[in-house]
């Protein structure tokens, strides 16, 4: 072989790398390409900001729970702690009319739910999704407790401008969503804290050997996941006002399907924050195509099913190849 046929070589195997590797982008991009021709007022400037803003506060939990998932974990009961923490930041608001006090309280009660997940994985060994399962039928029935079964609304509507302030025509909530992706991406690309993450999810055992506290590991991961799903439910409850106890498990499962979507491996030990905010807006994009095309709800919800089933098979494609 010669030089030449090796240089061609070598750029054809970092094309299909590339092409592997960026994915999400290239399939984000013809989607948004595509609809933007297709679909009348998809581009429109106020249709753009209204997918940002709607995809705010899945951004917030989805930055920390890739960061779970990467560590080999999966918390189904973010959902739930996206409903309790509202409920007891709105009573706190009524009770003192303070934004400030209301935001503690809900960050306190998610902290709390996933400091409670992170031991009971880590100390009792129960496999975290059905841990996290238990746990959010739990958190869910405390919301209905907590809330007496009435719907919890703002004392204050001006409070509204906190998450609905327009900064160069994005909305502060929008911000607060990014500057999460943000944090994250810090945290597991540039601290000694991420690489940690990557262990765990990748081998524990190994990780445990080579003197990592793989447990401590794990409890900061599912704390991390349960503050900022107290967080964005409690920012969510500003913007529409109200706070009402439910078993909605809608919230996680669009923040699991964006981190899949997105490429990070469901199996642990590979992902990246970037692609869960590509996967945030890759979905978010498909549904609003769906939406001003008219798409019965149903076909979404099969054709959504049809793309998570393709992103896991082609994790599993790829992680098989390289074993």
């Amino acid at each position: 072989m010669t030089a030449t046929d090796t240089t061609v070589e070598a750029k054809k195997f970092d094309i299909k790398g590339l092409a592997n590797r960026y994915a999400i982008i290239w399939a984000t991009l013809v989607v948004f390409v595509l609809l933007s021709v297709t679909t009348d007022n998809f581009l429109s400037v106020e249709n753009l900001r209204n997918i940002l803003d709607q995809q705010a506060f899945v951004l917030i939990i989805a930055a920390f729970a890739t960061i779970v998932i990467i560590s080999g974990g999966f918390d189904v009961s973010l959902g739930a702690t996206y409903i309790l923490a509202p409920i007891v930041g709105m009573k706190v608001e009524n009770s003192t009319g303070n934004l400030l006090w209301m935001l503690l309280a809900g960050a306190a009660v998610g902290l709390a739910c996933g400091l409670i997940n992170g031991f009971i994985i880590a100390y009792a060994k129960i496999n975290s999704f059905i841990a996290t399962l238990a746990t959010s039928f739990i958190i869910f029935g405390v919301a209905y407790l907590v809330s007496n079964g009435t719907i919890q609304t703002l004392s204050n509507m001006n409070l509204r401008k906190f998450v609905t302030t327009r900064v160069f025509g994005i909305t502060s909530a929008t911000i607060y969503g990014v500057l999460f992706i943000i944090v994250a991406a810090v945290l597991v690309e540039r601290m000694k804290f991420g690489r940690y993450v990557f262990a765990v999810g990748g081998n524990l055992e190994a990780a445990r050997l080579a003197g990592v506290r793989v447990a401590k590991v794990q409890i900061i991961c599912f704390t991390l996941g349960g503050f900022a799903a107290g967080l964005a439910g409690t920012l969510n409850c500003i913007r529409t006002t109200s706070a009402q106890a439910s078993d909605d498990f809608s919230v996680i499962f669009a923040v699991i399907a964006a981190i899949v979507v997105g490429g990070t491996s469901i199996a642990g030990g590979s992902g990246a924050i970037w692609r869960s905010f590509v996967g945030v807006f890759f979905i978010a994009i498909l549904v609003n195509g769906f939406n001003l095309n008219g798409i019965d709800p149903i076909y979404q919800r099969i054709i959504q099913g049809v793309v998570i089933l393709l992103a896991v098979g082609a994790d599993a494609f790829s992680r098989s190849n390289k074993d």
